[in-house]
């Protein structure tokens, strides 16, 4: 069974990033996405909020997840090359927008690489519906009250807006 990791901070989880979920299983049968913990920008929603989202989004894939084929979803700390090797994993996937994010992840990789030999790095482009899609992007939107429906799925989208909302309350306390 070959096993990846899709790692990243999901703050949060796009349609770009179900794109690359559901592209990753003609590589892996089990497929673990990782949520970041140790990240040097600081997330908006919290790493329970992260991880409910996604674990929705995977729940509604449904039949898009090919028979035999297994995700699950994970916070992690440290090394993302140590928790590759805790979880058996000979690969990890990475989605890319445009060539800015290339220069980046392809540091990223060749650090990696250097670590732990054993442990391959691919990625993948974003499709021509999705290379526009950020979550940096949607957060700000959704901040200023924008619609983020074309980015994020209707469950995520309304977790956004509860959020707003509650951040609104709290800078009125």
């Amino acid at each position: 069974m070959k096993v990846g990791i899709y790692p990243g901070t999901f703050d949060p989880i796009t349609k770009g990033h179900i794109d690359i979920i559901l592209r990753s299983f003609v590589m892996v049968d089990n497929l673990i996405i990782a949520i970041a913990k140790d990240v040097l920008k600081k997330p908006l929603l919290s790493l329970e909020d992260r991880a409910d989202m996604i674990k929705k989004e995977i729940e509604n894939l449904g039949d898009n997840i090919p028979k035999g084929k297994t995700v699950t979803v994970e916070g992690f700390s440290g090394l993302l090359v140590n928790f590759a090797r805790k979880k058996n994993a000979s690969l990890i996937i990475r989605g890319l927008r445009a060539v800015s994010d290339f220069e980046y992840e392809l540091q990223l990789a060749t650090a990696n690489s250097k670590i732990a030999k054993d442990i391959e790095t691919i990625f993948l482009p974003a499709t021509d519906n999705t290379h526009f899609i950020s979550s940096t992007i949607i957060k700000e939107i959704g901040r200023l009250g924008g619609d983020v429906s074309s980015f994020v799925s209707p469950y995520t989208k309304s977790k956004l807006i509860e959020h707003f909302q509650n951040a609104e309350g709290d800078q009125h306390t």
